[in-house]
């Protein structure tokens, strides 16, 4: 069994920055990738990125490239989500998930944390 539990949602101006955490237990953390999910208000859940068990592969959705990072430490079952310039229409609810395959569809991966608000404005 896989929790997740994500942190380091909130508000913040546009251009500005925050960093999400995804905490995980299990004892597979280490060898599965992680991905970043989001999902706007009425809208589809979507690909952010991922990062592999050993952080060497990533993968960032289009509208992402150049501002977010992901990255991870085993020891501390953690992954992370730098976010920068961050802009209005990056306002969603944040998903941390994991699976067997690094992949990003959302179909791929079967353990999904809570969610974290992230609310961009003007």
């Amino acid at each position: 069994q896989v929790q997740l539990v994500e942190s380091g949602g909130g508000l913040v101006q546009a251009g500005g920055s925050l960093r999400l955490s995804c905490a995980a237990s299990g004892r597979t953390f280490s060898i599965s990738p992680m991905a970043w999910f989001r999902q706007a208000s009425g809208k589809e859940r979507e690909f952010v990125a991922v990062i592999g068990w050993s952080s060497s592969r990533t993968e960032y959705a289009d509208a992402v490239k150049g501002r977010f990072t992901i990255s991870r430490d085993n020891a501390k079952n953690t992954v992370w989500l730098q976010m920068n310039s961050l802009t209005p229409e990056d306002t969603a609810v944040y998903y941390c998930a994991t699976g067997r395959i690094f992949a990003n569809e959302r179909g791929k991966y079967d353990y999904w944390g809570q969610g974290t608000q992230v609310t961009v404005s003007l």
